[in-house]
């Protein structure tokens, strides 16, 4: 399969490219060097030269301050953008394979999000992406929508400054000693390498459509943190923080949590529990490493 992935350098991009290429499929990763998504003619040029029979669109403006502060260059990234790519991948014969989120939900359910649940945003990162999901639903038959949750990857990203919550949790441990962290909020945290495996098998299917796509099971931040310094073997003094002691910014979901049924439906679901991913992202740093971080006494 010859597989075009736009984003190749951010933290999903970089292994989703690693995973069809380790079955053995032509990757070509593209960056937004090669291609400016909001302009038509730049994604017919990028993708007509390089004739992909799937193309990944990994790429997406989701620092959700940032699209708050420019709503219009984030619908331009994440609305116009992947109208393009459907557009484009249709008239090619392409599939199109998309990465959506999670905060397309306003998380009042109080229980795991399916796929017929009905999204309803409350910024315009989520609206965004919920339109340009719409789009490629309504422009090209063949796709895949992907929506998914707290990734965390070893490829920094740089949207959020080069460190994902895992690494962010690490360096207060070893700079601070003491976190606080809120226990109020839920996701399923989601490995990268996970997903992009995830991703690899369920394009080499014709089962079109939409899915949810995260790591088994469901915790707060205060919880992930705690298996964090757990894992890895940190001493650190872990606190709950007061639930206006970080106030957001801009509104996001206090409960996210996604439920794979799509997938599912179809025996294809290939996620661990969230620990596991976690325990093999810790292990996978200690090899890399040498050491995680020191124990803090």
């Amino acid at each position: 399969m010859k597989v075009a992935v736009i984003g190749a350098n951010g933290q999903l991009g970089n292994d989703i490219v690693h995973a069809f290429a380790d079955r053995g499929d032509e990757v070509r990763g593209i960056t937004h060097a090669d291609v400016e998504l909001s302009n038509l003619e730049s994604v017919k040029t990028c993708l007509q030269e390089l004739q992909p029979s799937l193309v990944v669109n990994a790429a997406a403006m989701h620092n959700v301050e940032s699209c708050e502060q420019q709503p219009e260059r984030a619908i331009a990234v994440n609305v116009t953008g992947s109208h393009n790519l459907a557009a484009v991948t249709r008239d090619l014969g392409s599939t199109l394979l998309h990465i959506s989120t999670d905060y397309v939900f306003d998380g009042q359910k109080g229980s795991p999000y399916v796929e017929s649940d009905i999204a309803m945003p409350l910024n315009v990162y989520g609206r965004t992406k919920l339109s340009g999901e719409q789009s490629i639903r309504n422009t090209n038959p063949r796709h895949f929508v992907l929506r998914t949750a707290a990734l965390y990857g070893t490829n920094p990203c740089r949207a959020k400054g080069g460190q994902n919550f895992v690494d962010l949790m690490l360096r207060l441990a070893r700079e601070r000693g003491r976190v606080r962290v809120v226990d109020n909020e839920f996701t399923s945290p989601t490995s990268t390498v996970e997903l992009a495996d995830q991703i690899a098998t369920l394009a080499r299917s014709e089962a079109y459509g939409l899915y949810h796509a995260t790591a088994e099971g469901q915790c707060s931040w205060y919880q992930f943190a705690r298996d964090i310094f757990s894992m890895a073997g940190v001493e650190v003094k872990l606190e709950v923080a007061g639930p206006d002691e970080f106030p957001m910014k801009v509104p996001r979901p206090t409960y996210s949590v996604l439920e794979n049924q799509g997938l599912k439906k179809l025996n294809l679901n290939m996620f661990q529990p969230w620990q596991v991913g976690l325990q093999n992202y810790l292990s996978k740093k200690r090899r890399a490493a040498g050491d995680l971080v020191p124990t803090l006494n």
